[in-house]
């Protein structure tokens, strides 16, 4: 099969930055609504620079997203791997590759599965791990696996939030102190889980990448070096400096026992909560003004605080951004 009938795994794009994209989007060729084109059109509409194909344990169909690309829109090719005993999808796989999705908890497949994601370069994320329908609870271990979608928007139409996110987020984020204690800790990530209208988008992820292409992008990704939105109307920067040295969401502080100051910089949300968590849990709060734009200023040490992450929600409590963290050591 010519790989010229699926996507180039490259755009232009505009060099090293920050990239936006949706991950999680079923077409008409699995059990979504709309045709490809109508998705690519949508998501450039929602601001996104790129999408992951995620067709129920398919492959993306040749002859049908390559043309949708563009010089400033990477189409990556992947698969939601739906089981019996939960969701996962394979990102980055090659073209015409489906991956294994007759498996379940009780036969032990799973590892000779998510190599061969990783063999071809992909990733491998849990997917809604609390989705209220059967198969939708993730009953395998994390273990093996790269990446937890903590937000996913298919059940979330009328509202940015729900419960199932609420408990995906919480334990993601209880199990980041032993993890990162351990040196290996997973990233979050958000999407819109795209089946109907309305939906594509809400939310995303948004990627430090090194250019628009799809090994750049999974490796931000993997990386940690992303923020969850829930529109492209949000910004937010998250650093921390000490001694004159700054890193940033995904990366690692060495602070010579030193102090650190945090700073997180939001746009975009009227009246915002921004709430501070480390391993010691929620640590400090702050609202933003009835403009959106502010920004909160925190300090700590590697002593007391493992990492640090943030979450910016709404007066009512629904999320509208969180990172993933920023090291301590």
């Amino acid at each position: 099969m010519s790989s010229s009938s699926f996507p180039p795994v490259r755009a232009p794009g505009r060099g090293a930055g920050w990239y936006r994209g949706d991950c999680h989007v079923h077409s008409v060729h699995s059990d979504g609504e709309l045709t490809p084109e109508e998705l690519v059109l949508r998501a450039r509409t929602a601001g996104l620079d790129f999408i992951a194909t995620t067709e129920h344990n398919a492959a993306a169909a040749p002859d049908v997203w390559a043309h949708l690309a563009a010089d400033d829109f990477l189409i990556v090719l992947g698969e939601e791997v739906t089981t019996r005993t939960g969701h996962w999808l394979a990102l980055g796989t090659g073209p015409g590759h489906v991956v294994d999705w007759n498996h379940q908890v009780r036969d032990g497949r799973i590892d000779r599965c998510l190599d061969q994601v990783h063999r071809m370069g992909g990733l491998c994320v849990v997917a809604h791990p609390h989705a209220p329908y059967p198969s939708g609870d993730f009953m395998f271990s994390f273990r093996g696996f790269d990446v937890v979608e903590v937000w996913n928007g298919l059940w979330t139409s009328d509202r940015p939030w729900n419960a199932d996110n609420e408990a995906a987020l919480a334990e993601w984020g209880r199990s980041l102190a032993a993890d990162v204690r351990t040196g290996s800790w997973r990233p979050a990530m958000g999407n819109s889980d795209t089946h109907l209208e309305g939906q594509m988008g809400t939310p995303h992820t948004v990627v430090l990448s090194e250019e628009l292409s799809t090994r750049a992008i999974l490796a931000g990704i993997g990386s940690g070096r992303s923020w969850i939105a829930e529109s492209a109307e949000v910004d937010v920067s998250f650093t921390a400096r000490t001694d004159g040295r700054v890193v940033g969401v995904g990366e690692q502080l060495a602070t010579h026992g030193g102090r650190v100051e945090v700073r997180a910089a939001v746009r975009g949300v009227p009246a915002a909560d921004i709430s501070f968590h480390t391993d010691g849990g929620k640590v400090h709060r702050a609202s933003l003004p009835g403009d959106g734009a502010g920004a909160v200023r925190w300090q700590t040490t590697a002593e007391e605080s493992m990492f640090v992450r943030i979450e910016v929600r709404h007066p009512h409590g629904h999320i509208a951004a969180l990172t993933n963290p920023i090291v301590l050591i």
